[in-house]
C-alpha cells in the first residue's frame, strides 16, 4: 500500500489533497497492477502533471486569444481566436470536433467529452472504452469521471490498458508520456515529479 507521505512527496500535493486521494488511488493502482516501485513512480509522476498536483480532474479550456493561437494554432485564425477566447464550450467543440469518435463542431461532443479524470480521458471513443472497463455510464454521464473513485480508476485503467506498466518496467518514461499526451508536452515537469516519486518509493 501507499502512504500519505509517499503520495505527497510524489505529486507535490498537500495533506488535505492527500487525504482525499490516498484511498481511491491505492485501490485503483492495486486493481491495475501498478504495484512495483517503478510503476508507482511513473504513474504518480504522470498524474501529478496531468492533474496539476492532484488539484483538478477536468480540462481547463479557458484560453485567451494568445493562448489559443499558441496551443491550437491549426484550429483558429487570429480573428477566430479573438472571437472565441474564454468561451470554453466553443473552444472544446472546435478543437475536438471529428476526432476520437466525436461528432462535428455543432454536435457538442468536443466539450462534452473534454479531458476528465486524473489522466484526462478525452473523446467519445475513450469515454466508451473506459466506461465499459469500469462498468460506468460515462457516455451519458461524463461528469462521473470527476469523482475521486472514477477519476483514480480511469487513470489506472488507461495506464494499464495502454501498456504503460510494461514501459515503466523497461524504464521508458518518454514512451509513457507519449501514450498519455500524444507528444512530450510538459516532459520536464513530468521528469521532476518522477524523480520525487522514485525517491519516495526507494
Amino acid at each position: 500500500m501507499m502512504t500519505a507521505a509517499q503520495l505527497m512527496q510524489s505529486t507535490g500535493c498537500n495533506h488535505a489533497t492527500s487525504d482525499k486521494w490516498l484511498s481511491p488511488l491505492s485501490e485503483a493502482m492495486q486493481r491495475y497492477y501498478i504495484f512495483t516501485s517503478r510503476r508507482k513512480a511513473a504513474f504518480l509522476a504522470q498524474i501529478a502533471h496531468e492533474s496539476a498536483r492532484m488539484t483538478t480532474v477536468e480540462e481547463n479550456l479557458n484560453y485567451s486569444a494568445e493562448g489559443l493561437l499558441a496551443t491550437f494554432s491549426k484550429y483558429f485564425t487570429i480573428k477566430q481566436a479573438q472571437l472565441m477566447a474564454r468561451n470554453e464550450p466553443a473552444i472544446g467543440n472546435r478543437v475536438y470536433a471529428n476526432r476520437m469518435g466525436n461528432g462535428d463542431e455543432s454536435s457538442g461532443d468536443g466539450y462534452k467529452y473534454r479531458g476528465r479524470g486524473l489522466i484526462q480521458i478525452t473523446g467519445h471513443d475513450n469515454y466508451v472504452a473506459c466506461g465499459v472497463a469500469l462498468n460506468l455510464p460515462l457516455v451519458t454521464n461524463p461528469e462521473i469521471l470527476t469523482t475521486p473513485n472514477a477519476a483514480a480508476l480511469s487513470a489506472a485503467w488507461f495506464f494499464h490498458s495502454h501498456g504503460c506498466n510494461e514501459l515503466a518496467d523497461a524504464d521508458n518514461f518518454a514512451a509513457i508520456t507519449k501514450k498519455i499526451n500524444g507528444g512530450l508536452n510538459g516532459q520536464a515537469e513530468r521528469l521532476a515529479f518522477f524523480a520525487h516519486a522514485e525517491a519516495a518509493f526507494v
